[in-house]
């Protein structure tokens, strides 16, 4: 894991925590980076730990500027303009120990793009949202005694014109609507490239029992 190669780190990270292969598939190559950060400055950084009062609003995705991949670079050239699908889930729903709901569906946005050309190439990049979320963001709320959850983000570069119809279970926001949710079964079902991932801790409370 070496700063010259910031994307084994990502590798390196999902592995320690088993998000890979609890989550993600094992062939996962990431060609993206990208921070999560809460209105507070709390940032999602590949399992740093945080509290639920630090992410109880919605927060921004900034891109990290870096080489941009073959196909999104041919794709701009083409004059398209590439998007984004975000999602965050809880593998560990509703006890790390027995997750008989992963995975809870906690934020799906689609239609996320990159700032203008004339940004900084240096500094992180805040994604544009360009449409409602399509599941509304739920904050983390571990059940007490339910352990250490990895609350996950994937992105997923999206094929030309997505839509996620209104009847698609992704639209549910009640909280039964959001569990045992398969990010990718759903990333299949819509052509979406998983092409980046972060996550984070949340220690549930404990309670005497």
């Amino acid at each position: 894991m070496t700063s010259a190669d910031p994307l084994s780190s990502v590798i390196s990270s999902l592995q320690h925590d088993k998000i890979i292969p609890d989550v993600i598939p094992t062939d996962f190559n990431p060609t993206m980076l990208f921070s999560i950060v809460w209105p507070n400055r709390s940032e999602a950084m590949l399992g740093n730990e945080l509290t639920v009062e630090s992410t109880a609003e919605e927060p921004t995705i900034d891109f990290t500027p870096m080489n941009m991949p073959v196909e999104q670079a041919d794709s701009l050239s083409s004059g398209d303009e590439v998007s984004y699908t975000l999602v965050m889930l809880d593998p560990d729903a509703p006890y790390r120990k027995d997750p008989i709901y992963r995975s809870f569906r906690h934020w799906v946005i689609t239609g996320l793009k990159s700032p203008a050309d004339t940004a900084s190439k240096t500094s992180n990049l805040t994604a544009l949202k360009s449409k409602p979320a399509t599941t509304p963001y739920r904050p983390p709320g571990p059940r007490p005694n339910s352990g250490v959850h990895r609350y996950t983000f994937l992105l997923f570069q999206e094929p030309p014109n997505l839509v996620i119809p209104e009847s698609a279970p992704e639209h549910g926001a009640a909280l039964e609507e959001r569990r045992s949710w398969d990010p990718i079964k759903f990333a299949n079902q819509y052509g979406l490239k998983l092409v980046g991932a972060n996550y984070f801790l949340v220690r549930s409370e404990e309670q005497a029992e």
